[in-house]
This record gives structure tokens, C-alpha cells and sequence, in this order.
């Protein structure tokens, strides 16, 4: 890793987003369609079965006793609670509103840091965080009549994922990458179970239409996360995270292009306090951690 190779890895940063606003589009078509619980398992299922291939041939075994204990477990539980409210959100409130408020997910990751980490987080990064918070608010706009109810489900979503993200960074290293992926899109299938049978519904017959949402959202999926970890093992973290902030760009242009959202001023206000609270804290954790290694290195 070195800044030469940060070019390279923002432009795969940038791939990876544009990537997973196609599978928004694509999961939210389907589970426009479709009961999403069966939507969810599909992916699952799918999911697994490349990244247990890969897994395999690189040596990571699946079916272990690890894969089902400590932060390894809390992983796969948090993204498969994740996914069951992220795709009924999908299905009930416009693409571009829940991608802007999936950009509040590094601030309550910094924030999930300090509380349960004990990382040292200074009053000015919580200040960021409270500032990204209100963003969130204003998106959602309670107690008015354009308050968005299952925009709740997303922002609990962004919890879930932060302890996800959390749960990585306390893991073990020896557990690999594609054994992690693996066990997440396995857990997918009873989750997707499971939200079938809280909603009363059951397995539906699926037409081609649905198989190209289907296919597509499986792709663009697999794709995007290939790009953003391979944009994360070549760049600098500081230099490459904020070009996930270009997952909303692309995600209000295929919301205008193929469901005729419109952003209203409130969105767009709540996403820009969002994103410029975001932007700050990478840049003040960036600048923290240059610090603390001068002084780690006076040289």
C-alpha cells in the first residue's frame, strides 16, 4: 500500500459505489415484485455459493467452529439483521432517500469506536457526528407530514452494519476474507426465511423480469464488493473512504432515471450535513493518527 497506488484505488472506490447503487436499483425492483425475504435468501444463496468456491480453492474452510462463535458470529447476525430491514426499506421509501441516509454509517461507526471500543474520539469529532445526526433528522423530517416512518428502518440498518464493521476490527486475522463473506451470504438465507414468515408470505413463482433483477442485483453486488475491498487493500484508508460518498450521487441519478424521484430541499440539505460531517471526521481521524505517529516516530 502506498499513495502511489491511491489514484487506482480511488477510481476502484468510486467503481464499487456505482456498483452497489445498480444492486439498490435491482433489489428495489425486485422487492417491488416480490416478497423480499425471498429476495433476500436468493442473494444469499447465490452469494454463497461463488465467494464458498473461492473460499475453497484459496484454502479458507467454511463449516468451522469459529464461524459460529464470538465477533465472527455477532458479524453474520448484525448483517443478516441488516439485510431484512434493509431490503423492506427498500421496497417501502425512494432509492435516493435511503442511500442518503446509509451515508450516516462512518460516523456511527467512529461513534460505536469510542463506546464500545474505547477508542479516543475528541469533542470535535462528536461534534461531527452530532452535526451527521441531525442531517439524519432532517432527511426523515418527524413531526411533519412528509415524515418518512420507514426511513427508521434504514438508519437501524446503519446500526447493524456499524456493528458489523465493529465486529471486524476485533476478529481474529487469521479468519479470512472470503471465509467472512461466505458465512455473511449464508446467514442471508434464514433471514430471508424468517422475514417471509413475519410477513406472511410465502415462495413465489418468478417471471423473467424478476430473474434479470434478480441476476443483476446478484452481479453488480459481487462486483462492488470485489472493487471496495480491493480499493481498501491498495490505498490509503484516509485518501480512499470518502469516495464512498459517491454511492449517493449515483443513486439519485438512477432513482431520477428510473423511478422519477425528485430530491426535495430537505434531502438534500439533510444528505449535505450528512456527507460534510462524514468528510470532516475521516479528515480529523487522518490527521489524529499522522499525529500520534510522529510522536510514536520523532524521526
Amino acid at each position: 500500500m502506498s499513495s502511489a497506488d491511491n489514484p487506482r484505488a480511488a477510481g476502484l472506490m468510486v467503481a464499487s459505489m456505482a456498483g452497489f447503487a445498480l444492486e439498490d436499483l435491482f433489489l428495489k425492483r425486485a422487492a417491488s415484485a416480490m416478497p423480499p425475504g425471498q429476495v433476500i435468501a436468493m442473494m444469499g444463496a447465490g452469494g454463497a455459493v461463488v465467494f464458498w468456491l473461492i473460499a475453497a480453492r484459496l484454502r479458507q474452510p467454511i463449516l468451522t467452529r469459529r464461524a459460529l462463535t464470538g465477533a465472527a458470529a455477532l458479524r453474520t447476525l448484525s448483517e443478516a439483521l441488516a439485510a431484512m430491514l434493509y431490503i423492506t426499506a427498500l421496497a417501502l421509501i425512494p432509492l435516493s432517500v435511503n442511500s442518503a441516509l446509509l451515508q450516516a454509517s462512518p460516523l456511527v461507526v467512529t461513534m460505536g469506536a469510542a463506546l464500545v471500543l474505547g477508542e479516543k474520539v475528541g469533542w470535535r469529532r462528536w461534534t461531527a457526528i452530532a452535526v451527521g445526526f441531525l442531517g439524519v433528522l432532517i432527511i426523515l423530517q418527524p413531526g411533519t407530514e412528509g415524515f418518512r416512518l420507514a426511513g427508521l428502518l434504514t438508519v437501524a440498518c446503519v446500526f447493524l452494519m456499524a456493528s458489523r464493521d465493529l465486529s471486524t476490527r476485533v476478529m481474529h486475522v487469521s479468519i479470512g476474507t472470503f471465509q467472512l463473506t461466505t458465512w455473511a451470504y449464508l446467514g442471508l438465507v434464514p433471514a430471508g426465511l424468517v422475514l417471509m414468515a413475519m410477513q406472511g408470505q410465502s415462495l413465489q413463482a418468478i417471471d423473467p423480469s424478476q430473474w434479470v433483477d434478480l441476476t443483476g442485483a446478484l452481479v453488480t453486488g459481487l462486483f462492488a464488493y470485489y472493487a471496495v475491498t480491493a480499493a481498501m487493500r491498495l490505498g490509503e484508508v484516509s485518501v480512499v473512504a470518502p469516495f464512498r460518498y459517491a454511492r449517493l450521487v449515483f443513486a439519485m441519478i438512477l432513482a431520477m432515471i428510473f423511478f422519477g424521484e425528485r430530491p426535495d430541499v430537505w434531502m438534500l440539505t439533510g444528505a449535505a450535513l450528512v456527507i460534510g460531517s462524514g468528510l470532516y471526521t475521516f479528515a480529523r481521524e487522518a490527521r489524529v493518527k499522522r499525529a500520534l505517529s510522529m510522536k510514536a516516530d520523532p524521526r
